[in-house]
């Protein structure tokens, strides 16, 4: 259906601030090109007076209709958008995160791209730092299914506050589920290994916040205790062969576990360029093969289940 409706799906909780929230909610729905046709708003636990007095503001004066879920008791990220999910309305679902800020054509590029077939499609993001100005780094997710497929055998393959999916997809995957920060990356495993036609767009659609916390935030021991527990997942699924896990415990665990300050330049260095330097040789094969116009992008065919 070339005008098929789609929702928004965003989560707060007690730790989001008001200034942040207000702008990812703009930049999503009001500065869009092509606005949602409906906000779900998910309240993950208490919030302080601020950030109600922030929500009820933005549910009032939204140029949208937004369905607001609330839930009395912090229930954490997966189980919120399960809930969430359940409050769309429409089979076409974007992310987006209470902290980041969409640039305004986000949706005019990913939603044509699920409408003509494709379950799940990423973006590439920019990373900032004290105000959008101050751009720190770039993630460009890697593109083709054959390359999503093998990336993620070792890191998340997408990234999340940029995925606009079909909800029958996650659906049939199982949805989010509980495995506190790691919920997203083992949805998409499941989904690739399901059959969902997945495809990543090279080009940053949002603006990505990361703050003085955003590295610590990436290791210490509970999120060790989450990637230990996903890892174990993806072997009793087999999505994993024991080579390929016990690498993971070695590489990932590892990760999660050394100081900050080595944390920082390790992921500057070798996690984050992975996406941008399988894009780039595969974009100088493709010159060096194919005439110089090419047909606009397509939804990229189903992939091999992820092993």
């Amino acid at each position: 259906m070339p005008n098929e409706p789609f929702s928004l799906l965003m989560t707060v909780y007690g730790g989001d601030r008001p200034d942040y929230l207000r702008d990812a909610f703009h930049s999503a729905v009001h500065d869009q090109v092509l606005r949602p046709d409906q906000v779900v708003l998910v309240q993950d636990g208490p919030v302080s007076p601020e950030l109600a007095r922030c929500l009820e503001e933005l549910v009032r004066s939204s140029p949208v209709e937004v369905t607001f879920v609330g839930i009395e008791v912090n229930r954490g990220l997966g189980p919120a958008l399960d809930l969430g999910l359940s409050a769309c309305r429409h089979d076409i679902v974007a992310r987006m995160d209470a902290d980041d800020v969409a640039m305004p054509h986000r949706f005019a590029v990913q939603v044509p791209i699920v409408r003509d077939g494709a379950d799940l499609v990423g973006a590439g993001l920019l990373e900032f730092g004290r105000s959008l100005d101050d751009i720190v780094g770039l993630r460009t997710p890697p593109s083709s299914p054959s390359d999503i497929t093998r990336y993620a055998r070792l890191h998340d393959p997408f990234n999340h506050p940029t995925v606009v999916y079909r909800r029958r997809a996650v659906y049939a995957a199982g949805g989010y589920g509980d495995l506190p920060l790691m919920e997203d990356y083992w949805l998409f495993v499941r989904m690739i290994a399901n059959g969902a036609r997945v495809v990543n767009v090279a080009e940053p659609l949002v603006h990505y916040r990361v703050g003085d916390g955003a590295y610590e935030r990436r290791g210490g021991r509970e999120l060790l205790r989450s990637e230990l527990r996903l890892q174990r997942e993806m072997l009793r699924a087999g999505h994993l062969t024991r080579p390929l896990y016990l690498r993971n415990l070695v590489v990932r665990g590892g990760y999660r576990l050394v100081p900050t300050a080595i944390r920082r330049p390790v992921y500057r260095l070798v996690v984050a360029p992975y996406g941008a330097r399988r894009n780039r040789a595969r974009a100088k094969a493709a010159q060096e093969t194919q005439p110089a116009l090419t047909p606009a992008p397509q939804p990229a065919p189903p992939p091999d289940p992820v092993h």
